[in-house]
């Protein structure tokens, strides 16, 4: 078995035995997967995209996704932790430390993006947060507005306004401990309720200078390079995931249940198969068009950053759909937690909102098949 289906097959047995019997006490309780995340973290998945120099397994983009993916079947805010771990993680591996990338590759080091802002909303490429420098020291002042993990995250890929000069942001790797950083209300929202997705501030907050990712103003670069692919196709993966589970327990339900004057099933009935029928097609496509944006990315097809936009755009707006339909499809016993598919429901939404957001995906496409730039 290869490194590649050795992972997705340890993923495929936590995601079973341990995912899928807490993901209705995360969502009931706002309660963070600890659980998941220590198996995965126990079973070296957390260090997935590491590199095999500092203990990792080596993979990429496509894994990512497909292990996010398969989270999200059992548990939305299980996959929107993991997705965020690997956004950051990306960054660390390109221009983190070596002795953070050892502790993440071996599962001791959760981490996640702090970019999402009060002053600049879903347009994480603009930060209005300060860092200010003092010798050897840097002073960090902001209010991020949601980030996943906040009270679980060892460390934040954190964005501000550079040091010096126009540019539009640099990066920092700030750990959750530091003095002058805190979260704010722990997080109670419709769906991924159990991804601790809080607001992080920063007061007069001092960091290492050597805590700079990268030079100083290039965070747009490695935002556009590095985060903007891996959390667009693994939030589209995130998406696929709860679609899928939802065309699976809605096709389940209607060949399961059954009206006992006629002796039939609900899926006897010609508008509930085709119901099910546009559910499996949209999933379907939608997970297409993510696994050609991760087949463009490895080829350096010339089509890349088109296809990382659409792959996100397309989920989120298909999974509400597919949702819908889900509900539809359950009736009366879709709005019972036990079932589940309400949760799915309810999770498809975080697609649509998060940055950067369906509505800003879609100016970003059409002003790249209308040949404009994307930040004019």
């Amino acid at each position: 078995m290869s490194d590649k289906n050795e992972a997705l097959a340890i993923v495929d047995r936590i995601a079973r035995e341990v995912t899928a019997k807490h993901a209705a006490d995360v969502d009931k309780n706002a309660q963070f997967p600890q659980a998941s995340m220590d198996a995965l973290a126990e079973a070296g998945i957390l260090g997935l995209i590491s590199d095999k120099s500092v203990g990792g397994r080596g993979e990429g983009l496509r894994s990512a996704a497909l292990v996010v993916e398969r989270l999200a079947q059992e548990c939305g805010s299980t996959g929107m932790v993991v997705c965020m771990h690997f956004a950051a993680t990306a960054v660390i591996e390109k221009l983190g430390p070596k002795s953070v990338r050892e502790e993440i590759a071996r599962g001791k080091h959760l981490t996640t993006l702090a970019f999402s802002e009060n002053g600049s909303r879903s347009q994480f490429w603009a930060p209005v947060s300060s860092a200010t420098s003092s010798g050897a020291k840097v002073t960090l002042n902001a209010q991020k507005s949601f980030v996943t993990s906040a009270r679980h995250a060892k460390s934040y890929v954190w964005s501000s306004k550079p040091l010096a000069g126009k540019e539009a942001s640099t990066l920092w790797l700030v750990p959750r401990e530091t003095g002058g950083v805190r979260a704010g209300a722990a997080f109670d929202g419709l769906g991924l309720r159990g991804n601790d997705s809080s607001p992080v501030i920063a007061e007069a907050a001092q960091i290492d200078a050597s805590s700079m990712l990268g030079a100083d103003g290039e965070g747009f670069k490695w935002m556009m390079e590095v985060v903007l692919p891996f959390f667009n196709v693994m939030s589209a993966a995130c998406s696929v995931g709860l679609m899928e589970a939802a065309t699976t327990r809605s096709s389940a339900h209607a060949a399961g249940n059954r009206f006992t004057h006629s002796d039939s099933t609900i899926a006897d009935l010609p508008t509930v198969r085709a119901f099910l029928a546009r559910m499996r097609i949209q999933t379907d496509m939608a997970r297409a068009l993510f696994l050609d944006t991760i087949a463009a990315a490895e080829a350096g097809r010339a089509d890349t950053m088109l296809r990382v936009l659409e792959s996100k755009a397309a989920a989120g707006e298909t999974a509400t759909a597919v949702l819908d339909l889900a509900m539809r499809v359950t009736g009366g016993a879709a709005f019972r937690r036990d079932v589940g598919v309400e949760r799915f429901f309810r999770d498809a939404r975080a697609g649509l909102v998060m940055a950067p957001t369906t509505d800003q995906l879609y100016d970003f496409i059409g002003k790249a098949i209308c040949n404009m730039p994307l930040f004019g």
